[in-house]
């Protein structure tokens, strides 16, 4: 994650944050303790595709539940099921990752890894539930795959994300 921040005179402070994924946000603090969040296209980091404006009480409790204080989320290794080692993860297919623009079938998830896409949530919103071996895997697509823990951690970590 990369984070700029810089002051703005009579203002502020304003921080620009890209993510690993490459999301962009940027988080404004105004000197009277309002913030805005501006959310930026992934496409075009200078095109704002929404923002909220939130008082200061507003901004620290959003913070604390960003931080955990309210609900902290089970690491997959400590997450169980009634299935024993059979689990289920979400996961954002990051740029770089080496199943971008290839179809299930070519790279044989299931065969590979031992991992099945139960579906599929394309950056256009549009849903695909149980993919067939032609579906392209793009940057920004959701899988939710199904398998043992150490199998999907493989696929994770070989196909979708940018860390090899």
């Amino acid at each position: 994650m990369n984070i700029r921040e810089s002051e703005l005179p009579g203002i502020g402070c304003k921080f620009e944050i890209v993510t690993k994924n490459q999301d962009k946000l940027v988080v404004v603090i105004h000197d009277d303790g309002r913030r805005e969040i501006y959310h930026f296209d992934s496409d075009d980091h200078d095109e704002v595709i929404s923002n909220v404006t939130l008082n200061d009480a507003e901004a620290r409790q959003i913070a604390g539940i960003l931080g955990g204080m309210s609900y902290k989320p089970k690491a997959l290794e400590t997450v169980d099921f009634a299935f024993d080692d059979l689990i289920i993860e979400w996961f954002k297919v990051e740029p770089n990752a080496a199943a971008v623009n290839q179809t299930i079938g070519q790279i044989d998830i299931r065969n590979n890894y031992g991992v099945n896409v139960i579906a599929i949530k394309k950056k256009n919103s549009k849903r695909s539930i149980n993919p067939g071996s032609d579906t392209i895997i793009e940057v920004g697509d959701t899988l939710v795959i199904s398998g043992e823990r150490n199998q999907i951690k493989e696929l994770i970590k070989n196909l979708l994300s940018c860390e090899r």
